[in-house]
């Protein structure tokens, strides 16, 4: 997953947590391999020559899955969560510390757009050659919400999943006490903005601050606005709470896209969420009521 994960669980004994465990990381590791951009032979490169050429390609059950759930969210955003959008990061390279050139940027908008590839629900056309699709915003999330699920069918009643983050909650800890979940300060590394108390579950964020770049001051992260091509500039962070973690990535990412409307789309929502501009300002549901000098009651 290209990113640091983890599990706790509380088993009977040791052989049936390691069981579980060697079940779990064997399902993350078959996602992986099946949606991982950085393989030539995994079924998303596969996706993807065939897009590169303005072909076709039949579709599993359980790709189908993902793509309608990711057309779904294309089209209560608007169009702002667009998995054809990851050709984008031709010209955003967040190790390079400098802007792309906006001629660049729009030649890839040319072949950025859902509503650009024919989907059956079967079969994945592209008639216009050259795109790609990228699945990040929705497989790890999903992988996150599968290993629960596996947890759960082989005996396991209290755990917790992390993947790069993205969490799911088993249950309370075995003694009925909350999972305390820490909310990271999207400016200052390594310091908690709050800590959420849940017994169940799944907490999703997005941000700017894990792959950026600053330049004249600027911060640029890597939430790329599929229209415009650039990246989002008004909220900083958004942590979501949800009982799916596909569910609560999703929701956090496209209140990053929505930007100014961010806020107000994830009260209409009606998930539980937190929330961090640019300027520092702080809002959500999950808010804990502060006084004047900034200090939680």
């Amino acid at each position: 997953m290209g990113t640091p994960c983890e599990i706790q669980l509380f088993a009977k004994d040791e052989a049936q947590a390691r069981q579980v465990v060697d079940v779990v990381i064997a399902d993350v590791q078959r996602l992986e391999a099946l949606y991982s951009r950085y393989r030539e032979d995994s079924f998303l490169s596969a996706i993807n020559r065939a897009a590169a050429v303005g072909g076709a390609i039949t579709i599993d059950a359980e790709t189908a899955g993902l793509l309608n759930y990711a057309a779904t969210c294309y089209q209560q955003s608007d169009g702002l969560f667009d998995i054809t959008s990851g050709i984008l990061r031709q010209a955003w390279r967040f190790d390079r510390g400098q802007l792309p050139d906006q001629s660049q940027i729009e030649s890839l908008l040319d072949k950025v757009g859902w509503k650009k590839v024919s989907w059956d629900g079967a079969v994945l056309a592209f008639p216009v050659s050259g795109m790609e699709l990228d699945l990040g915003g929705v497989v790890k999330e999903y992988a996150v919400d599968r290993a629960a699920t596996l947890c759960i069918q082989h005996g396991v009643k209290h755990g917790l999943i992390n993947l790069g983050g993205d969490i799911k909650l088993i249950g309370p800890r075995p003694d009925g006490a909350p999972w305390l979940v820490g909310v990271a300060d999207p400016r200052k590394r390594g310091v908690t903005l709050d800590t959420l108390s849940l017994r169940t579950g799944a907490v999703a964020s997005s941000g700017d601050y894990e792959r950026c770049i600053e330049v004249a001051g600027v911060r640029y992260g890597h939430v790329l606005n599929p229209k415009t091509g650039w990246p989002v500039r008004k909220l900083a962070a958004v942590t979501v709470v949800g009982d799916f973690c596909v569910v609560a990535g999703s929701a956090s990412t496209i209140a990053m896209l929505k930007e100014e409307q961010g806020p107000a789309w994830l009260q209409c929502l009606g998930l539980p969420h937190l929330w961090v501009d640019v300027s520092g300002k702080i809002g959500g549901t999950l808010m804990k009521t502060r006084n004047k000098r900034g200090r939680k009651r």
